[in-house]
């Protein structure tokens, strides 16, 4: 058939349903196609593009009823029986001409800084981290007099490319350009691999994405966040 345009899929259209399919397949806890981290790794579970009856009701058994799940790049929206309990859009960007490089300050951040890595977190609201997210890959901090004071590491991880997340500066460093040379430093690493490094930004934050647009990231596109609660069965 001619005049039919072909839609290719590309992994960033679900990463998060690429990732525990692939690299991060290690972190997966899995029910029929359902997948999701683990809850002290991440906050985030998955579907297939197109997900129908079975892989909801796979879904709801593997979180729980009651459960709040929260789902990004979710398509289609959950059956009437789920509880949305938020939304969100968030901007794609996807590194295209990034000057990533490593930074003389930056160092590696392990098991052992998880304390100070959650305390920073919970000062600076970058997004989800929690005490196992460190696992997921690279994180680099910059310490002053000993102190962590910025942060930012890598999250998501589809075939070919690892999100950059966990961005943040205590609010007594801000305008120092921490955070970017962080986010160089972790993209210098993703390059090493021979991936690119991407990143979400919430859609409203216009000065967030003008700065990522800045060092060179460019927009992909637009990505729904999604929380929602797993219905109770209901009687009889």
């Amino acid at each position: 058939m001619t005049g039919v345009p072909t839609v290719t899929r590309h992994v960033l259209d679900n990463p998060t349903y690429d990732a525990l399919l692939g690299p991060h397949a290690h972190f997966a806890e899995r029910r029929g196609r359902a997948v999701r981290y683990p809850v002290d790794v991440a906050p985030w579970s998955a579907l297939p593009d197109e997900p129908d009856a079975q892989d909801w009701a796979d879904l709801a058994a593997l979180s729980g009823p009651g459960t709040e799940v929260a789902m990004p790049a979710l398509r289609t929206m959950p059956p009437a029986d789920w509880k949305i309990s938020w939304e969100g859009l968030g901007v794609q960007l996807v590194d295209e001409s990034v000057d990533a490089r490593p930074d003389p300050e930056a160092v590696l951040l392990g098991a052992d800084d998880v304390p100070e890595m959650l305390e920073l977190v919970s000062r600076t609201k970058p997004g989800p981290f929690l005490p196992r997210t460190v696992e997921l890959g690279t994180y680099l901090g910059i310490r002053r007099a000993g102190r962590l004071i910025a942060m930012a590491g890598e999250r998501i991880h589809p075939p070919g490319y690892t999100e950059i997340s966990a961005v943040c500066t205590d609010e007594g460093f801000r305008g120092q350009g921490l955070g970017t040379r962080l986010v160089r430093a972790v993209a210098a690493g993703i390059r090493e691999r021979g991936e690119i490094p991407f990143l979400h930004a919430a859609g409203d934050n216009e000065g967030a994405i003008r700065l990522y647009e800045s060092i060179g990231f460019v927009r992909r596109g637009r990505t729904r966040f999604v929380g929602a609660k797993v219905p109770y069965p209901t009687a009889g």
